[in-house]
């Protein structure tokens, strides 16, 4: 007799968890790079928070190197702080918009050197500079084990392409997707359709023809973004 809990899971929600499998274990051996750089920057909150920051509109590889040479400079809240404007602006460049993040780092040094306690809420962390919905809810999966379901690029075209979500906005998307999903993986998600994006299913030319998913997602014959 099958448990209660998996009597409710609905067929849809099933086959979505089987495809989200599906793809995590058909993208491992291609080693998109969001898997080291999330590996790369998994020590503490302070780091995570911060190369989530540098990592908006810009390519996983050039985010982890900028952040390997910003924290080899200054590990800490009060280190960091201690930097000018121009030291940071050279150490991150060239992450896209690194003049504005230099300045969004430098404020949140000086926030976080005035609070009692590290941000660990959506809350705390949407009211840190330059920290949006999305960098909220990946800090808080990679920092906090929080569920969460962070909405970049690459999961809102990849949710509407599978037919995931239909929402025109990231906030549609996440709300889409988290009563698809179980909060248990709400995390996995980012992700895994992130590495995905990366290898596959790209913006413009998609691997249709190599994806695991192709005999059945509905957009298998897109050329561009959708």
């Amino acid at each position: 007799m099958r448990s209660s809990s998996t009597a409710k899971i609905s067929p849809t929600k099933r086959r979505s968890l089987g495809d989200l499998e599906a793809i995590r274990r058909f993208i491992v051996p291609l080693s998109p790079p969001v898997y080291a750089f999330e590996a790369s920057i998994r020590s503490t909150p302070f780091r995570i928070l911060i190369s989530v920051l540098l990592s908006a509109r810009t390519r996983d590889p050039v985010t982890e190197k900028a952040a390997a040479r910003l924290f080899e400079a200054a590990a800490t809240p009060e280190m960091m702080a201690r930097l000018s404007l121009a030291q940071v602006s050279r150490l991150i460049y060239p992450v896209g918009f690194y003049r504005t993040k230099a300045r969004n780092i430098l404020a949140i040094c000086r926030t976080l050197q005035q609070d009692e306690k590290f941000p660990s809420t959506l809350e705390e962390l949407l009211a840190l500079p330059g920290i949006g919905r999305k960098s909220a809810n990946l800090v808080l999966a990679l920092a906090f084990a929080r569920p969460a379901v962070s909405v970049d690029t690459h999961v809102f075209r990849i949710s509407r392409r599978l037919g995931w979500a239909a929402g025109r906005t990231p906030a549609a998307v996440e709300t889409e997707l988290e009563r698809l999903f179980p909060r248990r993986s709400w995390a996995q998600v980012n992700q895994v359709l992130v590495g995905f994006g990366q290898t596959i299913c790209r913006p413009i030319g998609p691997k249709c023809p190599a994806c695991v998913l192709k005999k059945t997602c509905p957009s298998s014959t897109v050329t561009s973004d959708k």
